[in-house]
């Protein structure tokens, strides 16, 4: 790739006349100087060393916490286990390695990250209880027990602080990004470059595009500020020209099996990366498979589960979790609920009617944040909203109190609506849910998110709150109906914590 220059990439740098075919473009103009181009494979390595040593510290904690509690504390052991205690390490880095866990692709992504720990973690103890098994040996159960359980809490907490911080040095400093070419139509390309630049840490760096030929081609596009590079012919001298890391193909007619199978076998010999993006709009990979008919990889895509077993066990969880959480908070709701009584006039409880699952409306619970006029003074601030879209959100609104600002900085005035989930007319975790008024503005598509109950928080929540513009709000609790799991759940109540400790987007 750094190797002898092509005549073609000779041509580019030189820039092109009027009359040349491709516009004459400055693809270096934004190219951070610290961390030059065609660095990825060098950051990636860095990284994995750090991930190795996470996991070589991780089992080395946990052999000692399994020895000491096991025979300091219990009482003395054979040497042999000292013996263990330091071959751990080393099993264990085996262990993750045939987990597939040092692979760059599973790397970033939290829930592949763990399911990797988890796998090797299975896989080692089983090797374990086949080697004594075999040779015949009395290992200490309690050992094993103690040892194996920390080491998967301890590493899998140390590779998300890991992780954490690399995504806090994308933001920061633009460390360990991976250099991308787009290759799609213009709008393609500007759609998936803004939601890239607002998602910073997923580490993909948008460097160029090529489009499509035969098409008027400007030398960058505005909206977001991308060079073009050339068209579909030129991805090589493109991903030359701008030392990417990566290629990613968006949806495109004119890029056919044929061509895409051209194009891999160009890149596979300067070990860049080919992404092919499908034509689906947020379905995540377990409703995906791929299904070979006659040599042609189909994507099948299963329907998306929005009734059944799985839909019994959310509301049990819901409804168990928020009957819980209530029992436990009750004696801080009622003090909230005293305060905002004495600090304004007005109850202490604010209701509204809200559109629920199926279209269904329901009364809604909140913490009376805004003096008790607020509905009947919310046309003097039409004028007022800051939000795009049909929502209607002003940073500084006049008619909140100072507690009620308080209270949504940290979402406090939503806890209410615990209520409702025991209820059953919201789960803890879904869209959110809009006003009647909203609901008759949406588009056909927005009412997708109708089709399951709204939730507590939701991915927008934990995602920017009220900064999201309100197709990326839409975007996200649209991407929550298609892919819902409890998992996914469990994962956005934990991130809504961050979230409300921040308090970013909310006003």
């Amino acid at each position: 790739m750094d190797s002898v220059r092509s005549p073609r990439a000779a041509h580019f740098e030189a820039g092109f006349s009027a009359t040349d075919t491709l516009p004459r473009v400055r693809p270096r103009s934004r190219i951070r100087p610290s961390f030059a181009a065609r660095d990825g494979e060098r950051w990636e390595r860095e990284y994995l060393r750090r991930v190795v040593a996470v996991d070589l510290v991780s089992a080395t904690l946990a052999g000692v916490v399994a020895y000491v509690g096991r025979f300091i504390i219990w009482g003395g052991g054979p040497s042999f286990y000292l013996l263990l205690t330091v071959a751990l390490p080393v099993a264990w880095l085996i262990a993750v390695g045939l987990a597939r866990g040092y692979e760059a692709r599973f790397l970033f992504v939290g829930p592949d990250e763990y399911r990797r720990i988890i796998v090797a973690a299975a896989s080692l103890t089983a090797a374990i209880a086949f080697v004594s098994y075999a040779l015949h040996l009395s290992l200490a159960r309690g050992y094993v027990g103690l040892a194996l359980p920390v080491l998967i809490v301890t590493d899998g907490c140390a590779r998300h602080a890991l992780r954490k911080w690399a995504h806090r040095r994308r933001q920061l400093d633009g460390r360990f990004m991976k250099r991308v070419v787009l290759v799609g139509y213009e709008r393609a390309v500007a759609t998936l470059t803004r939601q890239l630049s607002r998602e910073r840490y997923h580490g993909v760096l948008v460097v160029g595009a090529c489009l499509p030929p035969h098409r008027p081609r400007p030398e960058r596009i505005q909206d977001v500020d991308v060079a073009v590079l050339g068209t579909f012919d030129d991805v090589v001298t493109a991903v030359d020209l701008a030392k990417a890391d990566a290629v990613a193909v968006l949806a495109c007619p004119e890029l056919d099996a044929e061509v895409l199978r051209g194009l891999a076998w160009q890149l596979e010999k300067t070990r860049t990366d080919l992404f092919v993006a499908p034509a689906l709009i947020d379905v995540a990979g377990p409703r995906t498979t791929i299904r070979p008919v006659d040599g042609l990889p189909l994507l099948h895509v299963e329907h998306p589960e929005l009734a059944g077993a799985r839909r019994v066990v959310k509301t049990i969880f819901d409804r168990s979790l928020a009957t819980l959480a209530l029992l436990v908070l009750m004696p801080a709701l009622l003090a909230i609920a005293l305060a905002v009584r004495l600090t304004s006039p007005g109850a202490a409880l604010f209701k509204q009617t809200r559109v629920g699952k199926g279209g269904r409306t329901f009364s809604l619970y909140k913490f009376r944040t805004m003096c008790d006029d607020a509905e009947d003074r919310l046309s003097e601030l039409s004028d007022l909203n800051e939000h795009d879209g049909v929502l209607f959100k002003v940073r500084r609104d006049p008619r909140v109190t100072p507690l009620g600002r308080w209270l949504r900085r940290y979402s406090i005035d939503e806890l209410p609506q615990l209520v409702n989930v025991i209820r059953g007319e919201m789960s803890l975790v879904g869209p959110r849910p809009p006003l009647e008024s909203e609901v008759s503005r949406y588009a056909d598509y927005v009412r997708r998110r109708l089709v399951v109950k709204p939730g507590l928080t939701g991915l927008w929540q934990v995602s920017g709150r009220a900064d999201l513009p309100w197709e990326e709000a839409v975007r996200l609790d649209l991407r929550y109906v298609e892919n819902w799991s409890l998992a996914m759940d469990v994962v956005i109540l934990g991130r809504t914590l961050a979230a409300v400790i921040r308090s970013s987007g909310a006003y």
